[in-house]
């Protein structure tokens, strides 16, 4: 049987399902329909076969009269495209009365099990065709993901903002704590890096007037796995003039309960065991209260590392006040947030590129947003001043030096685009994995990236 090339006008399996109506005297109602779409069942009957045919819209159950189609050479696995009319079969299942099939795709390799499908974990990573072929949870958390990524874009494209693409291939890193990979250009004879976070590029447009602006992007932190970490990994980051923190702690609850109620149809899903609420408002939590309330916050270096270790903390490998802190919070705080919380006003050793509030030159205007201990979203009202910049910069070098390997290494170019003049502004990065994860239920960033990177096997 030799396969067309194309079949072009066929529907959606869904489609069919929706128009299926009961055999009249025997005869199906006479629209006719082409579908396409694999073959995962088979039952033959005499003169009667019933192949179960999915496409990604579901599957439907196609009538073969022999008599009709010929003896079919029809595998399990096999691409098919069916003509024929919607119908339903005897018990009520929507199904299509078939005219003709014709094989598209033969398959040559046998299928996993067409009941269970792919379950071992790291086969479905490594092979992830399979799994999407054989596993309608799969396909649908990849269907929920687009829709989920096109909500945000047109959430952000409805609030005036402009999408844009800024450097993958970067001469210097910026805009996170994070080891980058690094690579090498022959043509230019320099060392490269592959982007941590899009900061330094989108702030360099506000300066230069788009005022709003916003990046969907793959960023790449040289770092191991967690269930919430992944080397590569994507982001959404937008900046906006005129706008503070406060402005951005309300976009961002907008957002995620716009995008939420579009992919799953309400407010309240389950991740991780709870029942989470992410209708506005969100709860607030300032980070100093947070540590004073369990007993664990000191400016001072000496007094905060007596302090963890009486709690029982590891800080062996803290080298500074910064890491202490940090350690602090992630250890005590941050995984006791279980509804959506922000966490604002940080430390600015935390935060080179935040703006000071007016009250407290030591704290500044950024925010976490927090569901289920695990942070999704970093917000900042934007540092605009050059020679703050500038110091800022130094700072960050002085906690290299001291051991933080992490510390922002600085830009002169980009300081030198804030003297032009950059408009006070505030900026989010939201994890698109993580937000992922939130809204499909699933715990380990890996099953929300199709093709995760894994460990090479022998």
């Amino acid at each position: 049987m030799t396969a067309p090339k194309h079949f072009r006008d066929r529907v959606e399996i869904a489609s069919v399902r929706a128009e299926s109506e009961p055999l009249e005297n025997g005869q199906a109602a006479p629209v006719k329909r082409r579908v396409a779409g694999r073959v995962l069942g088979r039952r033959d009957m005499g003169k009667l076969v019933f192949l179960d045919l999915v496409d990604r819209s579901g599957r439907i159950q196609l009538l073969c009269h022999v008599e009709k189609t010929g003896e079919l050479e029809v595998h399990l696995g096999d691409v098919v495209g069916a003509t024929g009319s919607p119908s339903k079969s005897k018990r009520g299942e929507p199904s299509m009365d078939v005219d003709s099939v014709e094989v598209l795709a033969r398959i040559k390799a046998p299928l996993p099990d067409t009941f269970h499908g792919v379950t071992d974990v790291e086969a479905r990573y490594r092979r992830r065709y399979l799994d999407l072929l054989m596993n309608e949870e799969s396909r649908r958390d990849a269907i929920l993901r687009a829709r989920m990524v096109t909500a945000i874009r047109a959430y952000l494209d409805g609030e005036g903002f402009i999408e844009v693409e800024t450097p993958i291939l970067q001469p210097r890193y910026g805009g996170g704590f994070a080891e980058p990979f690094v690579t090498e250009s022959n043509l230019l004879g320099q060392q490269l890096y592959l982007r941590i976070a899009d900061e330094l590029y989108l702030k360099r447009l506000i300066v230069g007037g788009l005022e709003k602006v916003y990046e969907l992007s793959k960023d790449f932190r040289n770092e191991s796995y967690s269930y919430k970490h992944s080397p590569e990994f994507t982001q959404v980051e937008w900046y906006e003039a005129y706008a503070d923190y406060t402005d951005t702690m309300a976009r961002t609850e907008a957002l995620v309960e716009r995008v939420a109620q579009e992919v799953t149809g309400g407010t309240k899903v389950t991740f991780r065991g709870h029942e989470i609420e992410l209708a506005r408002p969100w709860r607030r939590l300032k980070f100093v209260d947070a540590l004073e309330a369990k007993g664990v916050w000191s400016r001072d270096e000496a007094e905060l590392r007596r302090k963890l270790t009486a709690a029982g903390v590891d800080i062996s490998k803290d080298r500074t006040w910064s890491q202490l802190v940090d350690h602090a919070y992630a250890h005590f705080v941050e995984p006791e947030l279980i509804q959506p919380t922000i966490v604002y006003d940080w430390p600015i050793e935390l935060s080179p590129f935040a703006r000071t509030t007016d009250d407290d030159p030591s704290i500044v205007e950024r925010f976490e947003a927090v569901v289920a201990g695990m942070e999704f979203a970093n917000a900042f009202s934007e540092l605009n001043d050059s020679d703050e910049q500038e110091q800022r910069f130094a700072a960050q070098a002085g906690e290299r030096e001291a051991g933080d390997a992490e510390a922002e290494p600085g830009d002169p170019d980009y300081v030198e685009a804030m003297s032009y003049g950059m408009a006070p502004n505030s900026g989010i990065g939201i994890g698109i994995d993580r937000l992922a994860m939130l809204l499909l239920g699933r715990d380990s960033i890996r099953d929300v990236i199709l093709f995760p990177l894994l460990r090479e096997r022998d």
